[in-house]
């Protein structure tokens, strides 16, 4: 095909083209707002100290023999070395791989090995934890220690140190001068974040700074995030790089209050000595915060805006937070794509409908960021895309440039996830007349308790491990408290007994405590004429049971 006029030239060059990354942003507000408050925990950073320590970091890799590809670790809570981590790490062409601090040793040895950690930084409350990983590798990573004062302030146990230095000592090693140098390809590799999927074998998700870039100012966009926006860390910073808002808040100059432990007797307080505006996090936050003890709701000084992901919350939920001044956002997201990907962007004609109108508009996982190039429920197979009816099921599908790059060092997962064109999310939803999406089910038998991904076929290997176990099934049951709990349906071997307390003290020494099944029930599995587990069924007898979950 012939250039046309517009092409000759007209290159590109270094005056009017550069790679996109969310590294600009700290760069612009160090110098933009060099005095103003950038993090609060134990003190409070300025901007300016915020680049300085970000490229002391950067600097310090770089004098321990690190460099562009090389991945660096970080196993901490929602403290500002998380943070300064998000900037120093691919400021020296590094990808940073935070950790999710509710894993098991050996799935963390797992994702240290596979990713090629060179350097692991960790927070000494998870230390005996990572002592077990560690013992499990063949080549030990550089290990450092942060060593938080507000540990104990914040609930949390010191374990010993692990490492060579502590963090503050590593910052040390490195040069506050360290020039901005910032990739020039923006399709560079940036974090890499692990999820486990459908499979025990977690799957590492590679991120790239123009994916970083994008979705960070679609959130910012989203929520009105300002320069007076104080945003308050109950959302961890590994999933998915706390949604992007390690960058979002950054990228207006706003506030990062960090926070090591989601509790209310921490966040209340918080909210009121610090002003914050803005809050994220899965519903069982939302419920944290709804049922707090009278003592600490007090009403709110202005309105705080809060993001929510994952199962829609209860009516009742809103209703609490909606009387005290807490606006609810709902979005929908995957690990594969950044986090935030839709949002049930509000109509001013849903405010005259009732709390349960409300809720069921809220529960919605509505339209595309801004920043998303498309989104759409098609069927799986013929790619067609399904009639706007509010009925006809079809896969959720996503493309653009906040979608990952691929799955490390698995191209066939890779392939798979984007067959057709498009990213397949494995979930099942329906288009309403006026576009907006919902999601109805997950083709994938993934368990989401508490804003963590849970493999039922994981925990299943776990139990068929049990001496007395002859078959077992994990299904998703209604949570209360979690939004759904993983239970266990479980066949004993002839002549075999065993209690409910004895499968789940197995579960609880071989897995992470949140994927423990909270429900275990004693029975035959209904199969299919082929001898396939009936799971359908499973989960209509887990919905049916008393209680809601423990």
């Amino acid at each position: 095909m012939a250039s046309s006029i517009y092409d000759l030239d007209l290159d590109r060059t270094a005056a009017n083209h550069a790679a996109l990354t969310p590294l600009s942003f700290l760069k612009r507000a160090a110098a933009v707002y060099p005095n103003k408050p950038a993090v609060i925990h134990d003190r409070v950073i300025s901007y300016r100290q915020f680049g300085e320590r970000v490229r002391r970091l950067a600097s310090a890799l770089e004098g321990r023999g690190l460099g562009p590809g090389d991945t660096v670790a970080v196993m901490a809570p929602n403290v500002p070395a998380l943070l300064e981590a998000h900037y120093g790490v691919p400021l020296m062409g590094g990808v940073l791989n935070a950790l999710n601090i509710r894993l098991d040793a050996a799935t963390i040895a797992f994702i240290l090995q596979h990713g090629g950690a060179k350097v692991l930084i960790t927070d000494r409350e998870f230390a005996p934890t990572i002592e077990r990983a560690l013992a499990q590798l063949e080549t030990r990573p550089l290990v450092i220690d942060i060593d938080d004062p507000l540990t104990e302030a914040q609930k949390g146990v010191k374990g010993p140190l692990l490492g060579a230095l502590d963090y503050e000592a590593f910052l040390a090693e490195g040069d506050p001068e360290r020039p901005w140098t910032l990739p020039e390809d923006e399709w560079q590799a940036i974090c890499l974040n692990y999820t486990s999927g459908t499979t025990g074998n977690p799957k590492g998700v590679v991120y790239h700074h123009r994916g970083a870039f994008l979705n960070a100012m679609g959130n910012a966009i989203s929520m009105g995030l300002t320069r007076d926006s104080v945003y308050l860390w109950t959302l961890p910073m590994f999933h998915c790089n706390g949604w992007t808002f390690t960058w979002a808040v950054t990228a207006m100059a706003g506030i990062h209050v960090c926070l090591r432990r989601v509790d209310p007797e921490l966040i209340y307080p918080l909210i009121e000595s610090q002003g914050v505006t803005h809050l994220c996090g899965a519903p069982i936050v939302l419920n944290l915060l709804a049922h707090a003890p009278d003592s600490l709701r007090k009403p709110l000084p202005h309105p705080i805006k809060v993001v929510t992901g994952g199962a829609a919350p209860p009516s009742t939920v809103i209703a609490n937070m909606e009387r005290q001044g807490f606006q609810i956002t709902h979005m929908y997201g995957l690990t594969e794509c950044y986090g935030p990907a839709t949002l049930c962007a509000w109509q001013d004609e849903w405010n005259d409908l009732d709390l349960e109108g409300r809720a069921s508009k809220m529960a919605r996982q509505g339209v595309k960021l801004v920043t998303l190039h498309d989104c759409t429920v098609r069927d799986p197979d013929s790619l067609e895309e399904v009639p706007h009816d509010g009925e006809t099921l079809g896969e959720l599908m996503l493309r653009g440039n906040t979608v990952m790059k691929g799955y490390l060092k698995n191209p066939t997962a890779t392939a798979q996830a984007f067959a057709g064109g498009w990213f397949r999310t494995g979930d099942l939803g329906v288009v309403h007349p006026d576009g907006y999406i919902e999601v109805k089910d997950r083709s994938k038998d993934v368990i989401i308790s508490g804003g963590e991904n849970i493999s039922s076929l994981e925990v299943e290997e776990v139990l068929y491990r049990h001496p007395k176990v002859l078959e077992a099934a994990v299904v998703a049951r209604p949570d209360e408290k979690w939004g759904e709990s993983p239970c266990a349906f479980v066949t004993l071997k002839t002549g075999a007994s065993a209690s409910e307390e004895e499968i789940v003290a197995f579960c609880r020494d071989n897995l992470a405590r949140y994927k423990v099944p909270k429900t275990v029930v004693f029975a035959e599995l209904p199969k299919t004429s082929t001898g396939k587990i009936q799971k359908f069924v499973l989960r209509e007898q887990a919905a049916a049971l008393p209680g809601t979950g423990a």
